[in-house]
């Protein structure tokens, strides 16, 4: 069986250096252009998929429907939020290196990179609380975040593969998964049992398929990229 993640492509804040998190903002052009030649790739390397899975934001969707434009398979698509990017907090919306002059590098890389360091959290009447959006109106108060770390990214991204995804492919399913640097991360993290430490070194490139093949007992046979 395969395994195949994929960042979604460039983002319009990727490319206005913004911290994004939740906010739901589209593909710049760029990211367009990713997201095809992501599905070029996966069109080159002829693997059949059974079933898509995403997150509920749209740079992610966008770049899952432009991959099955080109594949045209025609298969589930299942979306979650649990597969939604890292939830960056009050930082959302804000310009990084900006943010760096005023909190200092290390701060910033300490909220970037840290495995158990959150941002600065929102408040509840922060237009930016996920409770405001629809698309999150049947979840529990305890269930959106004011902000999180990668750990806490973890904690919703792991089990969602394990109860969900994981099933697809003990199924003997072929899967795509495009979803976003921090939970794509935390699914590496967990599959390939990267310590809290070394996984502040793992980077996601943008539009990039990376592929784990697994054999029946789900143990991994190879990884790569496309």
């Amino acid at each position: 069986m395969k395994l195949v993640l994929v960042r979604h492509g460039e983002s319009v804040w990727n490319l206005e250096n913004k911290f994004t998190g939740w906010t739901d903002v589209d593909l710049s052009e760029n990211g367009v252009k990713e997201a095809h030649d992501a599905g070029n790739k996966l069109k080159e390397a002829n693997i059949h998929f059974d079933i898509y899975y995403t997150s509920v934001l749209v740079r992610a969707v966008h770049t899952l429907e432009i991959i099955e434009s080109i594949l045209k398979l025609n298969v589930p698509i299942i979306k979650n939020w649990r597969l939604n990017e890292r939830h960056y907090g009050a930082l959302q919306g804000l310009n990084k290196s900006e943010t760096a002059e005023k909190y200092g590098d290390e701060q910033v890389k300490l909220w970037r990179r840290s495995y158990d360091v959150c941002p600065p959290k929102l408040t509840k009447d922060d237009e930016r609380y996920p409770g405001n959006d629809l698309k999150y109106k049947d979840l529990s108060t305890e269930e959106l975040p004011l902000s999180e770390s990668l750990e806490d990214t973890c904690k919703r991204t792991v089990p969602y593969y394990e109860e969900v995804i994981k099933k697809s492919l003990k199924k003997g399913e072929n899967v795509l998964v495009v979803a976003h640097g921090n939970s794509l991360r935390s699914i590496r993290k967990h599959i390939d049992n990267i310590s809290d430490d070394d996984i502040a070194g793992l980077e996601i490139p943008t539009g990039k398929p990376f592929v784990y093949e697994f054999d029946d007992d789900m143990n991994i046979i190879d990884s790569y990229y496309l």
